[in-house]
């Protein structure tokens, strides 16, 4: 493809990537809520200091990327970011998930109201100043970021000495062809 453009397949895909995430957080909170509660909140050494918290960190940064994505102005997105923070402290894995669950139903009612996701965008960050960049790019940004902070979690579940859950956007593919070809019958 040439540089600078963008076909309908690609749209797709990142639409799919964002079910891809949600699909891989919902098998990580699944496997999570099999496993003796104190290990969500167990401290170790590793990005961040215990399950509970990288997965904070992934609410905040879902919240915060969403608002970017809805073009909500830097003056009003932070001085949310210390609620966010504070909602998801202290949380068990079941009430987590349904902090998740609901930006997720949040983050789909906003894919659904934009119709180009790859529209132009300019984002501002405090520190590192303006980027000219695309929506989806951004989209791909929030996917990626839960992928690296769901790796940090299997490697804290193995240091507890408990296995983590294949995640890979590989066996999300998988999981959608079963599911297509058992409703197709």
């Amino acid at each position: 493809m040439l540089k600078g453009t963008v076909n309908s397949s690609m749209l797709q895909q990142t639409d799919q990537l964002y079910d891809y995430h949600v699909w891989a957080n919902e098998r990580l909170f699944n496997h999570l809520e099999e496993l003796p509660e104190d290990v969500f909140h167990a401290e170790v050494t590793s990005v961040f200091p215990s399950v509970s918290q990288t997965l904070a960190h992934m609410y905040l940064f879902e919240r915060l990327y969403m608002s970017v994505l809805a073009e909500i102005p830097n003056e009003e997105i932070f001085p949310k970011i210390p609620g966010w923070t504070e909602e998801a402290q202290g949380k068990n894995v079941s009430e987590m998930r349904r902090l998740f669950a609901g930006a997720a139903e949040q983050f789909y009612e906003l894919l659904r109201r934009t119709p180009d996701l790859d529209k132009a965008m300019t984002i501002t960050h405090p520190n590192y100043g303006s980027l000219g960049t695309h929506f989806s790019d951004i989209l791909r940004h929030v996917v990626n970021h839960g992928t690296y902070h769901r790796g940090n979690v299997t490697a804290m579940l193995r240091q507890q000495g408990y296995a983590g859950v294949p995640t890979d956007y590989m066996f999300y593919l998988v999981q959608r062809q079963q599911d297509s070809e058992m409703f197709d019958r």
